[in-house]
């Protein structure tokens, strides 16, 4: 008696159902296609021209991030979307702080199983991102693997490329002790922090994502599902003018990590506690891990998403532009001589 076939689907794999998801994503992403986009979804490699006459001496600036947990709060509520446009917004703020602007993005989403009602609700949200910020998604990978990923559980990762004129890059050299330094709000905890953040609500706090807690507007899960804001749209009027001396994303490490990123040798920055609010979310995070204060800056970003770096003889024009743009701002410190680091000043209590 012959041994039974075992076909790829026998361990796990389904090539008609990824296939299928595969065409629903294609369909997604051509409409985010810009005239830079000479090849269709498919293809080995992604084409991308860049315009000419658009740029005398670009620069190419790329970064890949994740989602991180925040993916296990998605997949608990059954709301993919936000994390999909959250993988954009993330990407496309980590360049903006060197002065680019974002031209293609590609995706990678791996899962144990494929299943396409998730992958279309995170490429919704990710294609939707794209269109609004004038970005092509011009390709990535969709990988099923099962035995290496959980049930249920999927991985979301994005890679972004933009371009910047050579001599409008910032990286840190306009910077002088004296320049103001801009918080602009966050819309929550962005996509930072969520291994903490669940395991103090979920397992100290035996909350669920129904709970309603005093002091928060929505409930756990309304909160933890914020969407990771994206500031290039407010900063491009800026960066073009040439009004910034630098940027700070505020993601992983907080304002204690990220804002020495931008910084030169010889400068700091200090920050006065207490110029800005502290969001309840974090009030209540703080309160149910007895977090010390300089945890919680390096974990979350506070409510700031991302800092400005201004010198003061552009100070009131940027000022004036964010209050148009009915901005939440505040001046939160300054630059001074020093190592290149963060010291705080006061507190938030």
């Amino acid at each position: 008696m012959s041994a039974p076939t075992i076909r790829y689907a026998d361990a796990g794999v389904d090539r008609g159902r990824a296939e299928q998801a595969k065409q629903r994503i294609a369909r997604l992403a051509r409409r985010t296609f810009t005239r830079g986009v000479l090849a269709e979804i498919g293809s080995f490699g992604a084409l991308y021209a860049l315009e000419r006459g658009r740029w005398r001496q670009p620069v190419l600036v790329t970064s890949v991030d994740g989602v991180g947990t925040k993916l296990k709060v998605a997949a608990q509520a059954g709301a993919h979307e936000v994390v999909g446009a959250d993988i954009v917004h993330h990407c496309v703020n980590d360049i903006a702080v060197q002065g680019a602007a974002p031209l293609f993005f590609l995706d990678y989403i791996a899962s144990s199983r494929l299943e396409p009602g998730v992958l279309e609700q995170v490429f919704t949200g990710m294609t939707r991102a794209c269109r609004a910020l004038g970005v092509a998604l011009i390709g990535g990978e969709t990988a099923e693997m099962p035995g290496l990923y959980a049930a249920g559980d999927y991985d979301l990762v994005g890679f972004i490329l933009g371009a910047v004129e050579r001599r409008k890059i910032l990286d840190g050299r306009r910077v002088r002790p004296g320049d103001r330094l801009l918080g602009l709000a966050s819309t929550g905890l962005h996509t930072n922090g969520y291994s903490l953040a669940r395991k103090l609500l979920f397992e100290v706090a035996s909350l669920s994502l129904e709970s309603r807690v005093a002091d928060l507007e929505g409930t756990v899960g309304e909160e933890l599902l914020q969407p990771h804001w994206c500031y290039y749209p407010l900063m491009k009027p800026l960066l073009d003018k040439e009004w910034l001396s630098a940027a700070a994303h505020i993601t992983g490490g907080g304002l204690t990590e990220n804002l020495p990123r931008v910084l030169p040798a010889g400068c700091g920055a200090e920050i006065r506690m207490g110029r800005w609010p502290v969001p309840p979310f974090f009030r209540l995070l703080e309160r149910l891990g007895r977090l010390p204060p300089d945890e919680m800056l390096r974990t979350f970003n506070m409510g700031i998403g991302m800092v400005l770096v201004v010198s003061p003889r552009h100070l009131a024009k940027v000022e004036k532009h964010l209050r148009q743009r009915r901005a939440a701002f505040w001046e939160i410190g300054e630059v001074v001589r020093g190592l290149r680091a963060v010291r705080y000043r006061g507190s938030w209590a």
